[in-house]
């Protein structure tokens, strides 16, 4: 009788923290997609007015970036760390995140993508709702409550930026530890997403979606061509991770000083920005994204373009993120390799955008629900098939350096 007493005195007691929970992800998930809602209407405003004085703008990026490392080595802490601080919160409880990280992301990529650098936009919004959970997990004590919350504040973060709640979760949940997933988080993740993106959409701020309408019969040639589609997009992503993280070590090692890097960089990459269409590459690549689905005009070179330079602007310390940007390369080669393959090319710029984004993640569950929530679950068969194999032929590479891997892929290729 006294046991019995005690396992449901504690069954009680884990119902009362998964239920505090899920109030605090409310909370979270409101905030968050609050200051997403901000952070992204402001930056379609800047792409605006970059679009129309590319030839001012633009040149003016090496002073931008001056501007951003200057301002991070004065009060930033270590805020310049950013995905890297928040890996490190997560494997470390006694680690912090500065509060003051979000305004400082915020206006960096701001400045970022005013001026033209090749960013994204995603890695600020994780950044934000890992520190505002951050923020409130240390007022709570609860077990595992640090990691919870900050995995519950990094899924609201791309909820709101992204309006894909469960893609967002899942992301959140599996790309600390690629081959595990953090399910002691996915009550509180999945209230932070729904909560967040509701909020954000609420707030007037655009989601992107595509209709693909692309009726295709599942058979074993259209397999054998999802399987070719997955080996090319899984070895993008991975090379893009790879080159990403070589090209930081080596440009860090080669010009040590963070300003001078960036100045030297940023004059480097006006140059080609200018001289490459006119600025066709600046900011994050939405532009080719949609190029690619309304079947507007798209080079072959464009996507290894967008590559080059979104490596470039991010090995010299620019702010923003990578998401956006391979999206907009994986988009854009889908766009180039449809013909080939005589499928349609709103379906395989579809498969690319998800595709090379798990594969360069090193994610396969976030890409997959990304593809059903933007493009519809019809479309799950063939999503699944080219993002797992993508995740399989990535060569277990990652943007994200401080990313654990469970299981070594490579042994299997």
């Amino acid at each position: 009788m006294l046991t019995l007493k005690k396992t449901l005195s504690k069954t009680l007691s884990n119902y009362k923290d998964v239920l505090l929970f899920g109030l605090i992800a409310i909370v979270i998930g409101i905030i968050v997609g609050a200051i997403d809602t901000l952070f992204g209407k402001v930056l379609l405003e800047i792409n605006n007015i970059r679009n129309n004085h590319v030839f001012i703008l633009i040149p003016l990026l090496p002073l931008a970036g001056v501007l951003i490392i200057f301002t991070y080595s004065k009060i930033g802490e270590n805020s310049i760390k950013g995905m890297s601080l928040i890996f490190s919160v997560e494997f470390n409880e006694e680690d912090t995140i500065p509060k003051r990280l979000v305004p400082l992301a915020i206006v960096g990529t701001w400045l970022t993508q005013l001026f033209g650098g090749s960013a994204g936009r995603e890695g600020v919004a994780v950044q934000i709702g890992g520190t505002v959970a951050h923020s409130i997990a240390r007022r709570i004590s609860i077990k595992n409550s640090s990691k919870i919350l900050l995995i519950s504040g990094m899924s609201a973060g791309f909820a709101g930026l992204f309006q894909t709640p469960m893609a967002a979760a899942f992301f959140a949940m599996e790309v600390f530890i690629a081959g595990s997933v953090e399910y002691c988080a996915l009550f509180p993740c999945i209230i932070a997403s729904f909560a967040a993106s509701y909020t954000s959409h609420a707030l007037g701020l655009e989601k992107f979606s595509m209709n693909l309408n692309c009726p295709l019969e599942l058979n074993v040639y259209l397999v054998l061509k999802l399987a070719l589609l997955g080996i090319l997009f899984g070895i993008t992503g991975g090379l893009f991770a790879f080159s990403l993280n070589l090209s930081r070590k080596f440009l860090s090692k080669r010009i040590s000083n963070p300003i001078l890097r960036i100045f030297i960089i940023g004059c480097i990459l006006s140059v080609l920005l200018l001289l490459l269409h006119k600025g066709r590459y600046a900011g994050s690549g939405t532009n080719l994204i949609e190029a690619s689905f309304l079947n507007e005009k798209i080079y072959v070179y464009d996507c290894l373009l967008k590559f080059l330079l979104t490596i470039l602007t991010m090995s010299a310390g620019f702010q923003g993120g990578e998401l956006v940007p391979l999206f907009s390369i994986g988009a854009s080669m889908g766009a180039v390799v449809s013909p080939i393959l005589g499928l349609p090319g709103r379906f395989v710029s579809a498969l690319g955008y998800v595709a090379v984004f798990g594969s360069a993640t090193n994610t396969i569950l976030a890409p997959i629900f990304i593809g059903g929530e933007l493009f519809g679950y019809d479309y799950l068969p063939y999503l699944f098939i080219v993002t797992a194999i993508a995740y399989v032929f990535n060569g277990n590479k990652s943007i994200y350096s401080a990313q654990k891997i469970l299981c070594d892929l490579n042994q299997l290729v």
